[in-house]
């Protein structure tokens, strides 16, 4: 494991400098320089774009230029022809942001945490976390890597039914580049102030977004952990083959800790939880819903949609089709539903199992 950068990291003054290339700016270097200095000894830094090597020889950290991958000196470029290192545990080459994530993001997990230990196992969790969902897309766009193979759905016939709109991560810095024929400054000195003002607006605005992850896996995500690991040891109390997962008091955020639990488990197909229950708010007198669980995290489809006939129906139309009374409603795609009691819900769950 490469160790953290941020430990060795010592600085001699208060105008740390960060270099990156000037030109035609992209996601990786803006989150790169945006992670940086989210960090004390970079939080003042300045930053210098150019390709210009005299000038990032000054710099005390330079990011996707220079053509070089030296941690002991703070360089992080990815371009060179022998380059290929990528996270622990994950397939795809890093650009200059998952080199800096790779050696400084458990010091950024850690600081939010507000732990010192930037080696602890929760610290870990969250830092591999917030690379798989969050950075890697970034590594993978810079590099051209696309998420599914292109040959392989070629040769299946697989096409998409609708643009996706052209907007993902990389698309947040890469609109902010100045449109071919938009009126420049033509003094050199401002043409490139300029272009140095829409960078800072894009590493603040992918930032931001990086920014509200690491939170959520922070003050969110993490917490619900051991929720989950709770009530999924309690699962066989509910269904003998513990098909059905219960949460007592309120949901949380499940999907990722239920999929993992499962996997470090070997569960088998026939023993995975299909169902999860949990009360719509914190009270006693709360509603319940029932929500069959996805085959990955994002997917559309079900491991076991709620049963067709009760699709669509609501109220008392749905207790007539069901046999259970207190039916609030299913979605029309069977992937959720709703009772107005635990017990109720429970019932269309064991239903549900057995349809």
């Amino acid at each position: 494991m490469a160790e953290s950068a941020a430990k060795r990291l010592k600085t001699s003054d208060s105008t740390v400098k960060i270099g990156t290339h000037n030109g035609h700016f992209h996601a990786d270097e803006a989150l790169a320089v945006h992670m940086l200095r989210q960090l004390p000894a970079y939080a003042s830094s300045s930053l210098i774009r150019t390709r210009d090597p005299a000038l990032l020889e000054t710099c005390h950290t330079v990011v996707d230029v220079g053509g070089e991958y030296d941690a002991s000196r703070h360089r992080y470029d990815h371009h060179q022809r022998t380059f290929t290192t990528t996270f622990p545990g994950r397939p795809t080459k890093l650009s200059s942001a998952g080199l800096v994530y790779l050696h400084f993001g458990r010091a950024l997990v850690a600081q939010r945490l507000g732990q010192e230990d930037e080696d602890s196992e929760v610290v870990g969790v969250v830092w591999r976390k917030l690379y798989e969902s969050f950075v890697e897309a970034l590594d993978a766009h810079d590099n051209g890597i696309s998420s599914y193979d292109p040959e392989a759905l070629a040769a299946a016939g697989i096409e998409p039914r609708f643009s996706k709109g052209g907007f993902g991560l990389g698309a947040v810095v890469g609109r902010l580049n100045p449109n071919w024929n938009e009126a420049l400054p033509t003094d050199p000195t401002e043409a490139q102030a300029f272009e140095d003002a829409r960078f800072e607006q894009a590493s603040r605005r992918i930032g931001e977004e990086f920014d509200r992850d690491l939170a959520y896996y922070t003050t969110a995500w993490l917490p619900a952990r051991s929720i989950v690991q709770e009530a999924y040891a309690k699962r066989n109390e509910y269904d003998p083959e513990g098909r059905i997962m219960v949460f007592e008091g309120l949901s949380v955020p499940w999907k990722d800790h239920l999929y993992t639990l499962e996997e470090e488990l070997g569960v088998e197909e026939k023993n995975k939880v299909l169902y999860v229950l949990y009360p719509e708010k914190p009270v006693p007198e709360a509603k319940w819903r029932i929500q069959a669980v996805p085959v990955t995290k994002d997917s559309f489809q079900s491991r076991k949609a709620l049963p067709e006939p009760w699709r669509g129906a609501r109220d008392e139309a749905l207790d007539e089709i069901t046999g259970v009374p207190g039916g609030v409603f299913v979605h029309a795609s069977g992937f959720i539903g709703g009772n107005k009691t635990f017990d109720g819900a429970k019932a269309l769950a064991d239903k549900a199992c057995a349809f």
